[in-house]
Formats: structure tokens, sequence, C-alpha cells
């Protein structure tokens, strides 16, 4: 929640004593854990192991403590729990990581302590590159899929209690990509840790990247190059951008676009705005669904119209995107020297449904345990999301639906999808929107979010607002005023 200096002038003057020094804590007993340091960060002093300062220079002081968890013979998880000295708001928030992890996620651990929170960050059990140190190491993949944010989260509650004398009044999850989708399993297995959590662009893994790799980089005639992928989205974007009623260069609802990109099928020799045969072909997949060439049975959604500007992460090559590929080689296969090209689409995909890649994914649409306490889920997706498909979200939350009913459901957790963001931010569209405010006061005054409002930016300034709706309500134009001011909008029903 963002916080005014005189909101943190006022917490800092109803602060109780604290209970314990910073240093302190270096004594303090953990089950299962280890405390290896706890010192005093003056403010704007902080410097991370790699990267510059620059961005903590805004940093209050804070008491930072590092430790080592180690559920397991084979647990080597450090994390880390920044406690603010002074205009603490008595809630805590953790927050996740992206891609494989590998690194304590010291840039949200410094925004959550800007606004006031104790916050709390893990490695995930590994500090290498990439998905090579789950080999041999079956702890580490349940450390890295979910036991290393429960054991975190538990640890920082203590933390906590012992720094201030009391317990957080709040606990809340912030985290999208690999953090969306440990937000989700937080949900699904440990329904009591938070009473609220954000789920960004959850990461749930599938085989999109090899789908889309063996589309375009398979054979070299499929390829696409970065060079025709403007040409793509300008195609894109005249065949949906006005089926909201509105033309304004964003896909608001990309599911229902019928956008065929044979349209841009070459007539007169091969150039920038034109697509070969063979390339029509191959961006068809990339729309997909993947579906069983044998059976036509989708089997997952893959990217959506608008996300063609970010098509270098999955088709830019030689080797399909690197965090599932790495996913398919170590986890899926068990072979470092697996061989991305002979996935058998008919006969391989069932192997993602091992016990241990479902352990990774968070897909349980049974949330009840989590909203029985009055757990509030707020989730958002960018439509043009180029790194995890957004059809997947969509189908995650219709599944809750399903399970839960809609009243139910709309009362306790709500999706945000995003015209023309990336993944987790960026784009042509409004990207730029506050997550936790909304989601506290949701959680703590029963206010539901029935919009958020979002902006974009061009050189550091402004230059649009829109709101976010709730799925399946979209925003639509009130037919005048600015289409850059979100004032002229309302979330309606398409």
């Amino acid at each position: 929640m963002k916080l005014t200096l005189v909101t943190l002038l006022a917490l800092a003057a109803s602060a109780p004593a604290f209970a314990a020094s910073c240093e302190g804590l270096a004594s303090l007993s953990l089950p299962q854990a280890k405390i290896t340091s706890a010192q005093v960060v003056a403010a704007g002093a902080f410097t991370p192991p790699t990267g510059r300062p620059d961005p903590y220079k805004t940093v209050p002081e804070f008491c930072r403590v590092a430790a080592t968890l180690t559920p397991s013979s084979d647990s080597d998880i450090k994390v880390e729990f920044w406690l603010p000295t002074a205009g603490w708001n008595r809630k805590l928030q953790v927050v996740g990581n992206g891609g494989w992890a590998g690194t304590i996620s010291y840039g949200a651990l410094a925004e959550s302590l800007r606004n006031g929170y104790a916050a709390a960050s893990t490695d995930t059990g590994h500090s290498t590159p990439g998905g090579s140190f789950v080999a041999g190491h079956p702890e580490k993949l349940v450390d890295f899929s979910w036991r290393s944010e429960h054991e975190m989260t538990v640890k920082a509650k203590a933390v906590v209690q012992a720094f201030y004398g009391s317990a957080a009044s709040r606990s809340y999850w912030n985290g999208c990509s690999t953090g969306g989708r440990q937000a989700l399993k937080e949900a699904q297995m440990f329904p009591d840790d938070f009473d609220g959590i954000i789920a960004g662009a959850p990461g749930n893994r599938t085989a999109m990247a090899i789908w889309i790799a063996q589309a375009v980089l398979k054979d070299p005639a499929s390829h696409i190059p970065a060079s025709k992928y403007p040409a793509i989205h300008r195609a894109a974007l005249a065949a949906c951008d006005a089926s909201d009623g509105l033309k304004d260069g964003l896909i608001s609802d990309p599911a229902h676009c019928k956008f065929d990109p044979a349209v841009l099928l070459c007539k007169a020799g091969d150039g920038d705005d034109c697509l070969t045969a063979a390339q029509v072909e191959a961006a068809k997949r990339v729309y997909g669904p993947g579906r069983n060439p044998r059976t036509g049975k989708e089997l997952f959604g893959t990217l959506a119209p608008g996300s063609e500007l970010g098509w270098s992460v999955m088709g830019g090559g030689p080797e399909p995107y690197g965090p599932i590929l790495d996913q398919t080689r170590y986890v899926v296969f068990q072979d470092a020297n697996w061989d991305w090209r002979k996935f058998d689409f008919d006969k391989d995909n069932d192997r993602f449904t091992r016990p241990e890649y479902l352990m990774m994914n968070a897909t349980d649409p049974h949330l009840d345990k989590f909203v029985g306490h009055g757990g509030k889920l707020l989730i958002y997706h960018g439509w043009a999301d180029q790194n995890v498909s957004p059809y997947g979200t969509v189908q995650y939350f219709q599944n809750v639906r399903e399970v839960m009913g809609p009243a139910k459901t709309d009362q306790n957790v709500r999706l945000f999808m995003v015209p023309g963001m990336g993944h987790c931010g960026g784009g042509e569209g409004p990207n730029t929107f506050d997550k936790i405010d909304p989601l506290a006061h949701w959680v703590e005054d029963g206010k539901a979010p029935d919009s958020i409002i979002a902006s974009h930016s061009t050189a550091g300034k402004v230059d649009r607002t829109r709101p976010l709706c709730p799925y399946p309500q979209m925003a639509h134009y009130k037919g005048s005023g600015s289409i850059d001011d979100a004032a002229n909008f309302a979330c309606k029903m398409p």
C-alpha cells in the first residue's frame, strides 16, 4: 500500500519498541534454519551482490537478515528478510521470483520496503543459472517447486515476531511469472500462509516453447525473421483492433480475434512486408493452440494476436526458449542431451503429467480453503505476453469459477487481463499499475477492485491511462473525450 509522509510518521510514532536488536536476531533459533547474518543497513546504503546500487538510493534504513533453510538433507535455501527500522506498516510482503530463480529478488524487496512493509525473498534453493541443478537432486526440485516459498514464509513470520515483538497484522504475496506460479501454489497448498495474493502471469510450464520452436526453428524455410514482426503486428491490429468498438492500437479481446496470417502471403517475391507460404504456416502454429497432430485434441494455449513484436523470445532461435528447454531436458526427459527436434506431440506431451512435473505447476482450481479464511487472490496477465500463454491463465480462472461458482469467485478471486501488455509489464498498452494497494483494500476493507487504473509512458511521461477490468469485463469507451484518459472508459461485459 502506498504510504504518504504523514502516514509514515504516524506509524512510526505508534510503533512498539523493538523486542530485539537487529544484530540480536543472529542468535534467533529457527527449526531447520540458520541465520547467517543480521545487520542494520543505513538509508540508501544497500549495494546488491551484482548490479548497480543506484536503484536502492531511496530505500530507507532497515534490518537485513540472511538465513539458510535446510528442510531436507539436500536443501540449501537462501532467504533474506528486510525489516524497516521505522515506519513499519505492521504487514509482511513476500515477493516472488522469475525464470528458474537462483537469486534473491532484491528489487522487489526494496519496493516493498519503500511502501512500509517487512519483506522476504528466497533464491528457491540454488544459485545456478537455468535448470541444470535439478539433475540428480530431486529434493532441490521440491524446494524450487514449492517448499522454499512456504518455508521462507513461515520463517519470515517468526523473524517479524521476534524483531517487532508482535506478529504482522496481514501477510501478502506479490509475484509475477515464476512468482505468479508460486503465488497460486501457495493459495492451493498452503491456504493459511497469506491473507492476500497477487499472481501475475503465472508461469505454469507447458510444451508451448517446444511447439513454437518446431514451428519456426526446426525447418529454416519456416523461420520468421524479426524484421517481419512489425508487418505481422500491423496486420493483426488491422484485423482485431476495432473489435471492441474503438480503434486505439490495442487488441482488447484477442481470444475472439479472427486473424489469418495468410493475408500476408507474398505475391511478388519475399520481403519484410510479407510471409512465404512456409512462414504463414509457422505463424498459424505460433497462434496455435498446440494440438495433438493425430487426434486434434487441444493440449495448451500459445501466443495471442498482438504479441508479435515479442516473438523473438520464443522464435528468435537457434534454440527454444531457455527456461522451457531446460525444463524439458532436466525434468520431463531427465536427459541433458535430449534433442527438442524429436519431441512428438502425439506421444511425448503425456510426459508432462508425471508427478514431479505436476508438483511444479499450480493448476488446482480448488481454492475453498484459501477463500474460507477470507483470502483474496488478484490475478493479472498481459494479452501480449511473449513468454507465458495468456490463454492458460484465462482457462485457470474459468476452472476456478466452475469449481467455486461465479458468485463466490467474484467475491474472492479476480482476474485482470491487460491489453497490449507483455510479460509482467512493458508493451504498447497501459502496463504500469499498482497491485498491492487494491489487494490490501480488498483484504482489509472488504472492497473488491472493480477496476485498476493503468498507465503507459513514453520517455518517462505518461501518455495514456486506461482502466483494467475484472475479466470477462473490458474497458469500453464512453463515446466522448480523449481515448488516452481512463476517465472516459467504463468496465462492461463484451
